[in-house]
């Protein structure tokens, strides 16, 4: 049944004619008439009768307007749940996020909502390819996704918000031929051994792109998606790999440098992808909110190397 034809016959119960019921609702009797007439058609008894020249609620229908009563209440408790959902600044909030941006991001944000009247945040890691990424918003309040530079945008029925950008540099041990130059052509990388992430997964476009520019396949020895499975192998012989120049970035002493690739600047996106209205409620914007402050701080791994990039991000 209607929810406004419910209140009418309530207001009919309550006013005692339709005129009245129209001068309160400021709508004219006829509408208010054809109102009561469409709830007269899904009840298979009769709601009014004529008493004269005024139309009265049979027992019937005063019934259904008692029970229009207990349909308002529902309906407004109905309302403040949602609301108070909406407004709680303790809700729970569903984090997803790619590894290596998990790592950067999930300790310090774990701290910095840690006080009293902060959301109660849930981190969940995900390694899927790019075009995966606007799906998992389904499952997840916010998701932190990561895509190149330059490639396909996210789909426009998902709500992005832009966190940082990040150039990619080519990563080597410190004993490489090239560990000592500030930077690295594509012509220095022609007969390299690759360590290259899985078909499907953002850098591959990048490595792509080094192989167009080369004008020839790059040697590919390892596929390895995992950034710190790579620098493992990067320290341990001779192979190079592409990686974030802050999220992945070896922690020093690791026996890897990181150079940049001059004649061909590479860099991803990283933003935070959502469906519309999780931007409704107060606890994801606390958390986004805290996200971009950790984005900008050194709290965590990476993270203020980040932050020197956050600037062209938006």
């Amino acid at each position: 049944m209607d929810l406004h034809q419910l209140r009418l016959l309530r207001e009919l119960d309550e006013r005692g004619s339709l005129a009245a019921v129209a001068r309160a609702l400021h709508v004219s009797a006829s509408a208010v008439s054809q109102q009561l007439t469409a709830l007269q058609r899904r009840v298979e008894v009769p709601l009014t009768e004529r008493r004269g020249r005024t139309l009265v609620l049979t027992g019937a229908g005063q019934a259904l307007a008692r029970a229009a009563v207990d349909v308002s209440v529902a309906m407004r408790s109905a309302e403040q749940a949602v609301s108070q959902y909406l407004q709680d600044p303790r809700a729970a909030v569903s984090l997803c996020a790619f590894n290596s941006a998990g790592l950067t991001y999930f300790g310090p944000l774990l701290q910095d909502l840690s006080g009293d009247g902060s959301p109660r945040l849930i981190c969940y890691d995900q390694d899927v390819g790019q075009e995966d990424f606007p799906a998992l918003t389904a499952d997840y309040d916010l998701v932190i996704a990561h895509r190149l530079e330059h490639s396909t945008p996210w789909p426009e029925t998902t709500t992005v918000l832009p966190l940082v950008r990040e150039p990619l540099d080519v990563a080597m041990s410190d004993r490489h031929r090239l560990a000592n130059a500030p930077s690295v052509s594509i012509a220095d990388l022609i007969d390299e051994e690759w360590v290259s992430v899985h078909d499907g997964f953002p850098l591959m476009h990048a490595l792509q792109a080094i192989a167009v520019h080369s004008g020839q396949p790059l040697n590919v020895t390892h596929r390895i998606n995992e950034f710190f499975i790579a620098a493992a192998i990067v320290s341990a012989g001779p192979a190079i790999a592409l990686m974030p120049r802050h999220t992945a970035a070896p922690p020093s002493g690791s026996g890897i440098v990181l150079k940049p690739i001059h004649d061909l600047p590479l860099a991803r996106r990283v933003d935070i992808l959502c469906q519309p209205e999780a931007l409704h409620r107060t606890a994801v914007l606390q958390v986004i909110a805290a996200l971009r402050r950790t984005s900008f701080s050194s709290g965590g791994s990476g993270a203020a190397g980040l932050a020197e990039e956050a600037d062209s991000a938006e």
